[in-house]
């Protein structure tokens, strides 16, 4: 099969499986949801808080949001574990590279379209409930945000989907991740916030601050995640390779 045709037929996996096309939507949905609650109830009177940084504000359901992304990522590739499936496509591509090249494409292009209409959905959804404290796009660091959400939600996705390539579980890589990132990055920023900048979720959340504070910067702090995120593809690609179907 040429490299299209398999890309191709990734495509179709993710788009006729109920469970994927799911999460993809959930991405969505969850960020939204979290949005009109979080904004809709309390946003006025955040935004008028001292101290107050609006472009984060109105990229914080982005935070629940990953958890579906890392969810897509995951199952998308753990689908593969099941009944015997990975056996049937490697008959179909017997190029190991080629099969996870065309899947991880897949999922990274699926998961980067999504997070775009999410990121830049939840931000113009937001600013409604805002009143005269409402935004635009053309505020400093809103727009980088808003682009930079939505590759953040696609890196994540891509960082599981490795890490589950290699791990061959979707419930064991969700057990390590959410955790991970929902304990993890407080009990570093209690002891070394310098360490915890360098985490996949906190360093990738940097684009996401109209002035981010330490070392790295917006867009480094995007390329740290995607450095992770890289790693894990590259664990899972070695995994693919190496082991049996």
């Amino acid at each position: 099969m040429t490299p299209t045709a398999v890309l191709h037929s990734e495509w179709i996996k993710i788009r006729s499986v109920r469970s994927l096309y799911g999460s993809l939507v959930a991405v969505l949905a969850t960020t939204l949801t979290v949005t009109v609650l979080a904004l809709g109830t309390v946003g006025q009177e955040q935004a008028e808080r001292a101290g107050a940084e609006p472009v984060f504000d109105a990229f914080y359901a982005l935070n629940f949001g990953q958890i579906a992304a890392i969810a897509f990522g995951a199952a998308a590739v753990s689908s593969e574990f099941l009944g015997g499936a990975l056996r049937i496509s490697l008959a179909a591509v017997p190029r190991r590279s080629l099969f996870y090249a065309a899947k991880m494409t897949a999922i990274g292009g699926s998961a980067l379209v999504v997070g775009l209409v999410t990121s830049f959905t939840a931000f113009l959804v937001g600013q409604l409930f805002l009143g005269e404290h409402a935004i635009g796009l053309g505020h400093p660091g809103a727009l980088r945000a808003a682009v930079g959400g939505g590759i953040y939600l696609a890196l994540m996705a891509l960082f599981a989907a490795g890490l589950t390539a290699l791990l061959r579980s979707a419930v064991v890589v969700l057990s390590l991740l959410i955790p991970f990132l929902v304990i993890v990055p407080f009990v570093f920023t209690d002891i070394a916030t310098a360490v915890a900048q360098y985490l996949p979720d906190q360093a990738g959340q940097l684009v996401l601050h109209q002035n981010p504070e330490g070392s790295l910067g917006p867009w480094s702090g995007l390329a740290v995640t995607a450095a992770w995120a890289a790693a894990a593809l590259l664990a899972g690609w070695w995994a693919v390779r190496r082991r049996d179907a």
